[in-house]
């Protein structure tokens, strides 16, 4: 398989991704800023979904660079990441429209900890098929220390949500700001890619 169309494949699939999530959003029956406000869990969830999907669109953009070879494993581990992005729309409208319920901020925290987890497979993957993939490769190696702490804050965020279900949003929004931050050494690696 051509590189170009596993991009334009999972591009394709995050893009449909973004588009459930805001459809899953309700017009307020009435007309007032009062019951717009009414909205607000299912507005943070949703910002707070497009942040993470975002963020996976770029990291994901960022790793497929380093590939050079596409294998069937590489395949069936995109596909596994994508399945487990395929339900970030279901758990972000069941948080939103819940306000933040307990057992669904756990849901939505557990579906996030399968998608980090199914990035580092698919991470694996690629390396596998791809072994010398230059200073890109060790730049997107360094962010393990980030997905272990996001791993931690989901967990920490899990915890929560059965104490206080505010502090549980505020440990995803962290997590999710962490990743925001783009890591100056995967940018330095794409450009030295570029000009070399």
């Amino acid at each position: 398989m051509n590189k170009a169309r596993l991009e334009a494949f999972s591009d394709g699939v995050l893009a449909i991704i973004i588009t459930i999530m805001v459809l899953e959003i309700k017009v307020p029956h009435g007309a007032e800023w009062s019951d717009l406000l009414k909205q607000y869990p299912v507005f943070f969830s949703y910002i707070l979904s497009f942040m993470y999907v975002g963020i996976y669109w770029c990291n994901h953009h960022h790793l497929l660079h380093t590939v050079k070879r596409v294998t069937s494993g590489i395949m069936w581990a995109n596909m596994h990441l994508l399945f487990w992005l395929s339900l970030v729309p279901f758990v972000t409208g069941w948080m939103g429209e819940n306000h933040f319920a307990p057992h669904t901020v756990t849901a939505y925290a557990l579906v996030m900890i399968l998608c980090g987890s199914a990035f580092s497979v698919l991470q694996i993957a690629i390396k596998k098929a791809n072994p010398n993939e230059g200073r890109l490769g060790l730049a997107l190696a360094k962010l393990r220390t980030k997905a272990y702490i996001s791993v931690v804050g989901y967990l920490i965020a899990i915890a929560l949500a059965f104490v206080n279900t505010f502090f549980s949003g505020v440990i995803l929004l962290l997590v999710a700001v962490i990743w925001f931050i783009p890591s100056k050494a995967v940018e330095q690696a794409l450009e030295e890619e570029q000009q070399g």
